[in-house]
């Protein structure tokens, strides 16, 4: 609970390092993985560099960078080649291809606690129903399947039921809830605090529980604001899962229990931590104010907020020890494992034709770990330029200019409610103590 100032001139000692240095390598790795995804999609898992250049937006990699230099950072995951028609294709190597394999096998493994949160989301919105593409928004974020929206949603009728809207004139589609769990009706928070777990008759009402706090070692000024953060400690809460329909926006009361929502959500996504656009999509489904990042910034201590890029990433401070989640799922370190393969500075291996790729040794692609520039302190400014982001889009419903050859779950691009550098100043600006 602290007074902030404008994004741009956010104080030294309110900014972590090390969790910019996370999101910068998110940033990265999000590039990597959505090229995987367009390849799966390739009948034989390869696609011509033409092809790829009208996924630049979504890539971000903004001219006049060659994404065939991006994927040339990055050889042991990815492999160019010319055919006899000097045709420059990419495709995986077979390195990239058993990590795609292996996170396909961890995502099916990890379903069943996705359809959990997903139905536990269900639970907390105000009409227990919440709009199929928001919720395709998180799929990276809570270890979804690819085919969310298409197959997975039906797998689950038990939980929840794809529904049309009320409105005629309304195509979107949206997710239901079929069977209320008094168990799931357990915030993670209570789960840690009280061991509370598989209540079979609970019913969420008024909490009394005060969030961990974490703020950064240099930044001296908590003393000036024990007082407030005491207080707001010890209010109590409507817990996320109980009806907030009473709560007037604004009051001590409502902005509480949006913490609390806002620390659940945070708890249910694999790495904790989301882009703020993903939580500003569900104000009204979750009863959160409408200025939602005042909020997040106002309580410095348990969230987070990242300024990289124009999208910006809320972090659960209690999440993380310096750079490392201080619990990580089978999810988190197939991803660990895709990051120590990407950056590689070697010389580059120029391939003239596809009877030359099929001449290079193994060697030529395993090669040893020790080659690879990731830094965990510091980003190669060169990478840093390259690789920057104009935002953090993990899913995007991709539609290419020509030919459709892939296709994605959501279209952050074209979504009206995203939050701009505009609005993010002006909350800034607004946070102040209440």
């Amino acid at each position: 609970m602290t007074t902030s100032k404008r994004v741009q001139d956010r104080s030294q000692k309110k900014r972590v390092h090390d969790l910019e240095i996370v999101t910068e390598k998110h940033k990265i790795t999000s590039k990597i993985l959505f090229l995987f995804e367009i390849l799966k999609q390739e009948p034989e898992q390869i696609i011509p560099m033409k092809s790829l250049d009208q996924y630049r937006r979504q890539i971000n990699l903004p001219k006049p960078h060659k994404i065939s230099d991006f994927l040339r950072k990055s050889p042991k995951l990815f492999e160019l080649y010319k055919d006899q028609k000097g045709v420059l294709w990419c495709g995986m190597t077979r390195i990239g291809e058993e990590l795609v394999k292996e996170e396909e096998k961890i995502i099916e493994a990890h379903q069943d606690k996705a359809a959990e949160y997903v139905t536990r989301m269900l639970m907390m919105s105000l009409d227990k129903r919440l709009r199929l593409d928001k919720i395709a928004h998180f799929r990276r974020d809570m270890g979804l399947s690819f085919d969310f929206r298409d197959k997975w949603v039906y797998k689950y009728p038990e939980l929840f039921k794809v529904v049309q809207p009320f409105q005629p004139d309304d195509e979107s589609q949206f997710l239901e809830l079929v069977s209320w769990n008094p168990s799931w009706a357990v915030t993670e928070l209570e789960k840690k605090v009280l061991g509370a777990s598989d209540l079979t008759d609970h019913v969420p009402g008024l909490l009394y529980l005060a969030f961990p706090m974490k703020f950064p070692s240099n930044y001296k000024k908590v003393y000036r604001y024990g007082g407030q953060i005491d207080h707001f400690q010890k209010m109590e809460y409507l817990s996320p899962y109980a009806d907030a329909r009473g709560l007037k926006a604004g009051s001590k009361e409502f902005d509480k229990r949006a913490v609390a929502v806002m620390h659940e959500l945070l708890s249910f996504t694999l790495e904790n931590r989301l882009v703020t656009d993903h939580l500003t999509h569900f104000r009204r489904e979750f009863v959160m104010p409408q200025k939602l990042m005042r909020l997040l910034l106002k309580h410095f201590g348990i969230f987070y907020v990242s300024e990289r890029g124009k999208r910006f990433s809320v972090f659960l401070n209690e999440a993380y020890e310096g750079l490392d989640l201080v619990e990580k799922c089978q999810l988190v370190l197939w991803k660990e494992k895709v990051q120590s393969l990407i950056g590689y500075r070697g010389k580059k291996k120029k391939i003239e034709t596809f009877e030359d790729i099929a001449d290079m040794d193994d060697k030529d692609l395993d090669m040893d770990d020790k080659d690879l520039d990731i830094d965990d302190k510091e980003l190669d400014m060169e990478d840093k330029e390259l690789f920057d982001s104009d935002s953090d889009n993990d899913n995007v419903h991709v539609k290419p200019e020509k030919k459709e050859t892939v296709s994605f779950e959501d279209d952050l691009f074209s979504d009206s409610s995203e939050m701009d550098i505009g609005v993010v100043s002006s909350a800034y600006n607004d946070a102040e103590i209440s």
